[in-house]
């Protein structure tokens, strides 16, 4: 039996060990964590993303999940409406097969699905790989090793596995700030799913209120030294930043002040290389390429990835780097576009004057008028076909 060692228990990780266990791998995941993380920010799975879900057959599973489209309500800083996007506008954009949900509810439905067919093992690392060219021998922290024909480096766009095989110098670090809390009630009260936002000269704050225990907060704002405001920590971070918006950021900063362990904050980072894999040894997700939140894409990307993954290994049943040479090929001008289009969704995320806000904001309303709205609807009919 074939047998691969999977680095990461991310949801990258745990759609490469589904997916290759199903074909018949052995799969061994060791995770550095001590258990999986819950919560997190939500993320749009659709178009190869939503088709790796379908061939993964999770698709029952997530939609139980899924919290559909949201209504836009942009706001000013003390958070009164300037104006509203309806949720069909968001439906006519992502099309139908797309679904919305959080990435804990990801990864939970993910690690449901493979906790009976691989082994999992926490509060690991891998401390030595070495391909000898027919197989890979891993060394673990628990003192075992491993065989393998196959090592997938999935621990994200930090990735140990990256800089231990390929050196540093590929991830571009970027000057900004992301963080996501989730709210263990909804903020405010709320007929339907609404998203209140607002966008201001390099910073955006969003309150998702999909009901109790559905709530989050999503923050992002330009830094010039993202290092530094990691150090002090979300709670001092964000309430500098954000504190003094209105609205519904108040009771947000708020929750954040009596749960900060429960926050999910990160520098901004893409990750570029030339070359995704070597021998028996491929990276795979944020490890790889990651497109940074700004994207809108990552999950999805990854769930892709993960998926053609195993079609490749299958049609070059025993001849890997065969495998991923073509797995490469195919997948790596998906990742580029997705990239160019994090790099354009700064813009939109962190404008960089009081300008570019206004700029956006006239974008956004030009596309609710009922025209453009249309040929909206018609773009994406013809780029789902």
């Amino acid at each position: 039996m074939k047998r691969a060692v999977i680095v990461g228990a991310g949801i990258t990780g745990l759609a490469t060990a589904l997916r290759l266990s199903r074909d018949g791998w052995q799969t061994l995941v060791v995770e550095r964590a001590v258990a999986r993380r819950s919560g997190g920010y939500l993320m749009n799975l659709l178009g190869s993303g939503y088709d790796a879900i379908e061939h993964l057959g999770l698709l029952d599973a997530l939609t139980a999940h899924d919290l559909g489209t949201f209504t836009t309500v942009l706001v000013h800083a003390d958070g009164r409406p300037k104006y509203t996007v309806p949720s069909a506008l968001a439906e006519a954009a992502l099309g139908d097969r797309t679904l919305t949900v959080f990435r804990g509810d990801l990864e939970s439905t993910l690690y449901d699905a493979v906790k009976d067919l691989a082994e999992v093992r926490f509060d690991t690392t891998v401390t030595s790989i070495e391909d000898t060219g027919d197989r890979v021998r891993v060394g673990i922290s628990d003192g075992t090793t491993e065989q393998a024909d196959l090592v997938v480096g999935a621990d994200g766009v930090h990735s140990a596995t990256r800089t231990a095989l390929f050196g540093p110098g590929f991830q571009v670090d970027l000057p900004y700030l992301v963080g996501a809390v989730p709210l263990d009630a909804s903020v405010g009260e709320v007929a339907e799913p609404r998203v209140t936002t607002f966008i201001g000269p390099g910073r955006t704050a969003a309150i998702f209120h999909a009901g109790r225990q559905q709530s989050s907060a999503f923050f992002t704002y330009r830094c010039a030294d993202p290092a530094a405001e990691l150090r002090r920590g979300p709670v001092a971070a964000f309430g500098a930043t954000f504190g003094d918006l209105g609205g519904d950021v108040p009771d947000a900063l708020r929750h954040l002040e009596r749960h900060p362990d429960e926050a999910y904050v990160d520098s901004v980072s893409q990750v570029v290389m030339p070359r995704w894999s070597t021998g028996r040894v491929v990276l795979l997700g944020d490890a790889a390429w990651c497109a940074t939140l700004f994207a809108g894409y990552g999950a999805a990307l990854a769930m892709t990835g993960a998926d053609q993954l195993g079609s490749a290994l299958r049609r070059h049943d025993g001849d890997v780097p065969a495998a991923l040479t073509e797995w490469e090929g195919g997948l790596r001008p998906e990742v580029v576009k997705r990239q160019a289009q994090a790099r354009r969704g700064m813009l939109q995320y962190a404008p960089p004057s009081r300008f570019h806000v206004w700029m956006g904001d006239l974008t956004i309303r030009a596309i609710t008028l009922p025209g453009i709205r249309g040929l909206v609807r018609r773009g994406v009919a013809r780029a789902g076909r």
